[in-house]
């Protein structure tokens, strides 16, 4: 195995931390091995350091890199239209052709505003929810993240599963100091899939619940999937109860399908939120929702600004991304390669003497070092073995596979059959060693 150095990132990192907050402008890339790193380009599925080391990307930068780095068509979009001018504090044309093609493909687009990111999206729809049912909690689930503004940075994690206390009245941590105590009285949180208790938390609370938001896929978290008919108790529920049904789709969208997992799983929100996948790592989101609900903010009702909201540079990648998605319609590879790579893992695994858990519909999966055969929501996640995870995956990224600290590996348009049967075979080589 060739010896990896990272001699000139550890510099870059001790010059960084004179001046950003611990070197980083995002929490979470403190924790890449063996300490954060600098890249310089990326082309495909491959990115670079600035020590030369080569890595097989599956992090797809926390994923929003659908058709893998650079892709040409993509920049070229970019440059063009942002060239004439980049911000207009107005409208452009590009921008309603991005949204005609989102409410043609996308089931519960009917209408939409586009926002930076994820958690902007996220707290848009709050506002719609509650300015529509007159009600100001909403229901969300453990493990669940939805962005990390107050009330949704809660019971994201714990100190101790035997901390969550009890199914039906979870104890709720805050994930960092500083929250606004008064955040916590905004929401309920109940363990995910567990459609019974749903019904019982929900008939107990609806008449101060405005909305449910979950993700389709519990991807933060297990890359768990729903099981059969949970999706639709939400729907009734909401219908039923007049709450919003909010569908995070910032990991799913464009990812399962070009309708997300609406379209995948056959369901239709009130409201939606889309980011990463949208814009290949361009910073765009969206809420979309119904006519009946998107219909406040139409109507300005319900307040949603912002300066920087679709620059040209954004909306000419989100335009550009979606172009391709729909002319070369990767989805059957990336569900193939997916599903393969879980296999071939599985395999090693079992190989080598290891207890492995791999699951995730395919485009993207979570990896797990587990006795049991299922993970069904958050509180299973507690019971894996982070440490022995943390080994393998410091053991792959030293053979030049780069894979999310939490186990979730995505799958991208760029990746190859030669990609997956590499990983898969430095993969035996890394649990052998373990």
């Amino acid at each position: 195995m060739e010896i990896r150095k990272y001699d000139k990132s550890a510099q870059l990192l001790e010059r960084a931390k004179k001046v950003l907050a611990g070197g980083v402008s995002s929490e979470f890339r403190k924790y890449n091995h063996p300490h954060a790193l600098f890249y310089t380009h990326g082309s495909g599925s491959r990115v670079y350091d600035v020590d030369g080391n080569e890595y097989l990307d599956f992090t797809l930068s926390q994923g929003p890199l659908i058709l893998g780095h650079s892709h040409p068509y993509v920049m070229r979009a970019i440059t063009e239209y942002s060239a004439p001018g980049q911000l207009y504090a107005g409208q452009h044309i590009r921008e309603i052709e991005l949204a005609e093609k989102i409410n043609q493909l996308i089931p519960a687009a009917e209408l939409m505003r586009f926002c930076l990111d994820g958690s902007e999206a996220v707290h848009t729809a709050f506002r719609v929810a509650r300015a529509k049912t007159g009600k100001q909690k909403f229901l969300r689930f453990e493990g669940h993240y939805h962005g990390w503004l107050d009330n949704v940075c809660w019971g994201i994690s714990t100190p101790s599963a035997e901390a969550l206390g009890s199914r039906e009245e979870p104890e709720v941590f805050p994930w960092t100091a500083g929250l606004a105590q008064n955040t916590r009285d905004e929401f309920i949180v109940i363990p995910w899939n567990d459609a019974e208790l749903l019904r019982e938390t929900v008939k107990k609370n609806h008449h101060e619940l405005a909305a449910i938001i979950t993700e389709p896929v519990m991807c933060n978290n297990g890359c768990i999937m729903p099981k059969d008919g949970f999706l639709q108790a939400i729907r009734a529920l909401c219908t039923e109860y007049n709450m919003a049904f909010i569908l995070d789709e910032v990991i799913t969208g464009f990812r399962l399908s070009l309708g997300g997992a609406q379209q995948y799983f056959g369901i239709k929100p009130d409201m939606a939120i889309f980011a990463k996948a949208i814009a290949s790592g361009y910073p765009i989101s969206a809420i979309v929702g119904t006519r009946e609900w998107m219909g406040l903010i139409e109507s300005a009702k319900v307040i949603h600004a912002g300066t920087m909201n679709s620059s040209n540079a954004t909306v000419a990648a989100a335009l550009a991304t979606i172009e391709v998605l729909e002319k070369e319609m990767p989805y059957e590879q990336m569900f193939a390669l997916g599903k393969k790579f879980i296999a071939g893992l599985k395999a090693a695994a079992e190989k080598t003497g290891h207890k492995m858990l791999v699951q995730g519909p395919g485009p993207m999966f979570n990896i797990a070092f587990t006795d049991v055969n299922e993970i069904a929501d958050y509180r299973g996640t507690l019971a894996t073995d982070k440490a022995k995870l943390g080994k393998f995956i410091a053991a792959m990224h030293n053979r030049g596979i780069r894979i999310i600290g939490r186990g979730l590996c995505y799958i991208s348009a760029a990746h190859t059959e030669a990609d997956i049967d590499l990983t898969i075979d430095q993969a035996y080589q890394a649990l052998k060693e373990l």
